[in-house]
């Protein structure tokens, strides 16, 4: 069982100096922010759908990157894990494990055929 902690980090040499902690374990991914008023995010990661790792110059000269996770939560459509080290094994992690849990709690992702489509006239359902 693998738990992944890491902290937001500046750009700037990949310094932490943020108060934004992201901790991955088997079954969730959390994400703490503030100093004086802090928040506590949680996503299950069977509600992830698809996961994308960017690293830009910057990143990539200081070893971090940043993950974009598209999830099926109602708070939160996309989950952004910024200037992260280790990103790589993070997000191979991540979609590893959101598969398995997926396949554990038996979910079924599908798409939604509607989306992008314009709204269908109830004169033409009639017909």
């Amino acid at each position: 069982m693998a738990t992944y902690t890491e902290r937001k980090r500046w750009l700037f040499l990949g310094l932490p100096f943020t108060f934004t902690k992201y901790t991955v374990n088997e079954d969730r991914l959390i994400i703490n922010k503030g100093l004086l008023r802090t928040t506590e995010d949680t996503c299950y990661l069977y509600k992830i759908i698809d996961i994308k790792l960017e690293r830009s110059i910057c990143e990539r000269l200081f070893g971090m990157g940043t993950i974009l996770c598209y999830t099926g939560d109602v708070t939160d459509k996309v989950i952004k894990l910024i200037h992260i080290k280790n990103s790589k094994k993070i997000n191979d992690y991540l979609l590893d494990q959101s598969e398995e849990m997926r396949r554990k709690r038996r979910t079924l992702n599908t798409l939604s055929l509607t989306q992008g489509m314009t709204d269908i006239d109830d004169a033409d359902l009639d017909s």
